[in-house]
């Protein structure tokens, strides 16, 4: 089950939506970022169908398991139909944008980090949008190209609902700061600087 921006039926509260709903258009004021109506209210529907678990993870008789994306890369190659590859990037695309935004503290000791997630997502979100665009369904084609262009700057919209109430601990400033030299992130820039450290990228020695 995926979110659709043209399907309420995948909303399970609206409650949660209606919070989701404040949270991400606050967080877009934050971040001086616009987007179009049908792309705010896709990332809402994608928060609000992810904050239950059952949606998030797969099941598996090992209990619930995240896919790693390049297996979710590969379901998409080795799809053999157009909405078969074309579910299977979206979900590409909605868990990498999940994840990036609400987990990148998450990904400090894994092989896996957050610019990879960037990544990997921003390209589904593009072929999604070419995809449709070469079907001529335009208005989808137009919000998958925007989640494509944005993928930053709305994981950092994502990261600062992720942020209200959460106490910085000095590893977590170090963090930040692995993530701004990663990615640019002007989020991570940003709560760096009200934290009082102006951040500088690190002069790599030569031997």
């Amino acid at each position: 089950m995926q979110p659709n921006p043209n399907a309420g039926g995948v909303v399970a509260a609206t409650s949660l939506a209606e919070f989701f709903r404040g949270a991400v258009h606050s967080a877009l004021a934050d971040q001086h970022l616009a987007v179009e109506e049908q792309t705010e209210h896709y990332v809402v529907n994608m928060l609000t169908l992810f904050a239950r678990s059952e949606h998030l993870y797969e099941s598996t008789p090992d209990g619930p398991h995240l896919k790693p994306l390049a297996l979710m890369l590969a379901d998409a190659l080795e799809a053999t139909g157009t909405a078969a590859r074309e579910l299977a990037l979206q979900r590409l695309g909605d868990v990498s944008l999940f994840m990036a935004g609400l987990f990148a503290r998450s990904f400090a000791r894994r092989l896996v980090d957050v610019d990879y997630h960037i990544a990997m997502g921003g390209r589904a979100y593009g072929a999604l949008a070419h995809s449709h665009e070469r079907d001529r369904r335009i208005a989808p084609a137009q919000m998958y190209g925007e989640l494509a262009a944005k993928f930053l700057p709305l994981v950092d919209v994502l990261g600062e609902i992720g942020d209200a109430a959460y106490v910085y601990s000095q590893r977590d400033i170090l963090r930040l700061y692995e993530i701004w030299l990663k990615t640019g992130s002007t989020r991570a820039n940003r709560i760096l600087r009200s934290l009082g450290i102006e951040a500088t990228p690190v002069a790599m020695r030569t031997h």
